[in-house]
């Protein structure tokens, strides 16, 4: 990533996860589980933080959608993807709330990294 890109990425208010990406703590993480198992033990997992409130949640699209108002207020989609039978991705997309300026010195990062923490302490990753 070069400095250009890293200067846009902490000034944004929006991170994103995925396969190819240039921060390896934002790559996609991948678990030994069902789609179905992971869904529900994220599900539950949210349903305990305290400042998470759950808007949404379509198990068959393999989505959940919610709001952190814990700290900065935050609004983040968790989408899971069942790649074979006991390899499940999970990815995520986070935006924070700024009434002043679009940024959030890389809050949203953090943010997907805290949950990433949380699930790999949870769920059984793939190696």
């Amino acid at each position: 990533m070069g400095i250009v890109q890293k200067v846009k990425a902490f000034f944004s208010n929006h991170s994103e996860t995925s396969d190819q990406h240039s921060d390896s703590s934002l790559r996609t993480h991948y678990y030994k589980a069902t789609a179905s198992q992971v869904f529900k033990q994220v599900e539950g997992l949210l349903k305990e933080m305290n400042g998470v409130e759950i808007l949404a949640s379509y198990e068959e699209r393999g989505e959940i959608s919610f709001t952190v108002s814990k700290g900065r207020k935050a609004f983040v989609v968790i989408t899971i993807i069942s790649l074979r039978p006991f390899e499940t991705a999970i990815d995520f997309s986070a935006t924070t709330e700024s009434k002043i300026m679009p940024l959030d010195f890389g809050y949203s990062k953090e943010l997907i990294r805290t949950f990433y923490k949380h699930f790999d302490e949870k769920l059984t990753p793939l190696t």
